[in-house]
């Protein structure tokens, strides 16, 4: 049986954004944590992405439209769709939902490592 997570305990322990932590791992996936502020850059991911608004209220960007998630609300973000996630209202805590080991970035060289919260 896992263990449960509190994910104000998690986000208590870090202040950094931009930066994912891993607060859990299953099936070859990570569940994610993250703080965003500001503008993150255009990219995309050979697999699909999972959004989940936390706090605050998050704009990710798509070359053709703009999806705004508010507290509560989820995105998929398909496989090869570019975006740039735009917290530009405040701060935004963010779960995230990816397979284990891929790059914020969709790119290994510009990534931010997850890493354990």
């Amino acid at each position: 049986m896992g263990a449960k997570v509190s994910l104000a305990d998690k986000f208590a322990g870090f202040s950094e954004t931009w930066a994912p932590r891993i607060v859990a791992r299953y099936e070859g996936h990570e569940v994610r944590i993250a703080r965003l502020d500001g503008e993150f850059h255009w990219h995309a991911h050979d697999h699909d992405e999972v959004f989940l608004c936390l706090e605050g209220t998050l704009d990710v960007e798509f070359r053709d439209r703009t999806e705004t998630l508010e507290p509560g609300e989820l995105l998929l973000i398909e496989k090869g769709a570019e975006h740039r996630p735009v917290a530009a209202r405040g701060e935004v805590k963010l779960l995230m939902l990816d397979p284990a080991g891929s790059p914020n970035t969709g790119d290994h060289e510009t990534a931010t490592v997850a890493v354990d919260a």
